[in-house]
C-alpha cells in the first residue's frame, strides 16, 4: 500500500507495517492544545455536541502545564479523511485559542 509523503502518510505507513488494518473503523484520537483550562472546557462542550466527535477528554500536561483535549472520532483512517477531520476540528478549536497537535490510534485498536 502506498501512502503520501507527509507526516500523516508516514504515520499510516508505520501503522500498516505494525499490522493495523487501515480498511476497518478505528477510534482515532485528535489532540488539541490550550493554554487556558476554561478555553479547553469550552471547546469540549462544543466538540461533544458535534456528531463527529461526541467523546472528548481533558488532561493537563505535567511537563508543560498545557491543557490537552483528546477528541475521539470513530472512522476509517484514510489519509484524505484524516486531513479533512484535522482541519475541521482545528477550525472549531482555533477561535478558542486551541491548536492541533496531531492524531493517533491508541489502546486496543493497536492490540495493546
Amino acid at each position: 500500500m502506498q501512502f503520501p509523503d507527509d507526516d500523516n502518510g508516514q504515520l499510516l505507513a508505520d501503522m500498516a507495517a505494525a499490522g493495523l488494518d487501515l480498511a476497518q473503523v478505528h477510534t482515532v484520537d485528535f489532540f488539541i492544545l490550550f493554554e487556558q483550562k476554561a478555553e479547553a472546557e469550552s471547546f469540549i462542550t462544543l466538540i461533544e455536541a458535534d456528531e463527529l466527535a461526541p467523546s472528548a477528554a481533558l488532561q493537563k500536561c505535567q511537563d508543560t502545564g498545557v491543557w490537552e483535549v483528546i477528541a475521539s472520532v470513530k472512522m476509517v483512517p484514510d489519509h484524505t479523511l484524516l486531513g479533512q477531520t484535522e482541519q475541521y476540528i482545528e477550525s472549531l478549536a482555533n477561535p478558542k485559542n486551541g491548536y492541533g497537535d496531531g492524531w493517533g490510534i491508541l489502546g486496543e485498536d493497536l492490540g495493546e
